[in-house]
């Protein structure tokens, strides 16, 4: 925002809607037209899909103050997943018009979009290999370390408002083994768990457990 021009910035307002979605809402659903470029004011939303069978896979959780969803915006082609309020949360919903306007108006946010874009094809890499070579605990680190992608998510903190359980959902393991790999983690001193909140108190190490590194 601080780079663009005062009149961009006013339509962007303008146009801009913002709604409050409950925990477990559907933000928008696999197959809906990509009419929307999708930001969190507060809560947290995850990127996910269902198979018809009701196996389900998240791809990644979206704190507040991150964007998702402009892939499908920019290539104007239905939602390829679902995107879900894992808690009551506050989302900005940019019309693909404004998106589109902005690309043509402004060379900063293409500059921006484009480190965006390369942000998050390394997070899916990096995803695919953690489900394909390493063990739960991994995958749970994995989780939560990738929350700390500052191109993605500038706005996170050490502490996280986040419960075991939505870590699990995130991970795409159950509560259990969550809890388990979290208090392995904490053991270790990576984290301090809280009520409804993980503090990451070594954030290195807990990127070496995401890649299979632990020492």
């Amino acid at each position: 925002m601080p780079a663009l021009t005062p009149a961009q910035a006013d339509r962007v307002h303008r146009d801009v809607l913002v709604r409050e979605f409950a925990s477990g809402a559907t933000v928008c659903a696999r197959g809906t037209p990509s009419v929307h470029w999708i930001g969190v004011v507060e809560g947290m939303l995850k990127v996910e899909t269902v198979t018809p069978a009701g196996k389900c896979a998240s791809f990644a959780g979206v704190p507040a103050g991150a964007w998702v969803g402009e892939g499908a915006v920019l290539k104007g082609e239905p939602r390829p997943y679902d995107v879900v309020a894992i808690r009551d949360s506050v989302v900005a919903l940019m019309p693909r018009a404004t998106f589109q306007w902005l690309m043509e108006q402004s060379n900063p946010f293409n500059g921006w979009l484009i480190n965006q874009l390369n942000a998050r094809l390394g997070h899916f890499i990096a995803l695919v290999q953690s489900l394909r070579l390493n063990d739960t605990k991994a995958q749970v680190a994995y989780c939560l370390a990738s929350l700390f992608n500052r191109d993605l998510y500038p706005g996170t903190t050490p502490q996280l408002a986040i419960s075991q359980e939505e870590i699990g959902r995130l991970s795409g393991v159950s509560r259990q083994i969550a809890n388990r790999a979290l208090h392995e983690m904490q053991d270790k001193g990576v984290i301090r768990i809280g009520y409804g909140m993980i503090e990451v108190l070594d954030l290195p190490a807990l990127q070496a457990m995401a890649h299979g590194e632990e020492g």
